[in-house]
């Protein structure tokens, strides 16, 4: 069993889609991630060093949406899959990257992926 650390609803500002009109401003690009590790360690030691820190995942995940140019959000959820994993303790993480207002009366459109060491 793992348990999981969360990051919702993460709001980064940046160029993703493959129409020029996508590509000419900064759109609102929603994420959520779910990191799966072992916090038995941290929660008896009370030490951040002993966990993954959300607040360096979180500003590493937006410094790579907002600067990335992607065209796909299958490729930007690859991206940030291959960063939370770059965190030796993460064993399998569970991205979700949305375009909030990129499809006609839909709230968003996005993609969902789940990667680990294995894979």
């Amino acid at each position: 069993m793992m348990d999981q650390i969360f990051i919702k609803d993460l709001v980064a500002r940046g160029i993703i889609g493959v129409n020029d009109w996508e590509r000419e401003k900064p759109q609102e690009i929603l994420i959520n991630v779910a990191l799966f590790t072992d916090l038995r360690r941290a929660g008896e030691s009370d030490n951040l060093d002993d966990t993954v820190s959300y607040r360096t995942v979180a500003k590493m995940l937006l410094a790579h949406a907002e600067n990335s140019k992607r065209f796909t959000v299958e490729a930007l959820a690859e991206d940030l899959a291959k960063i939370c994993l770059g965190f030796q303790a993460v064993q399998k993480v569970i991205i979700r990257v949305e375009k909030p207002g990129a499809a006609r009366f839909a709230r968003s459109v996005g993609v969902e992926i789940e990667r680990s060491r294995e894979s």
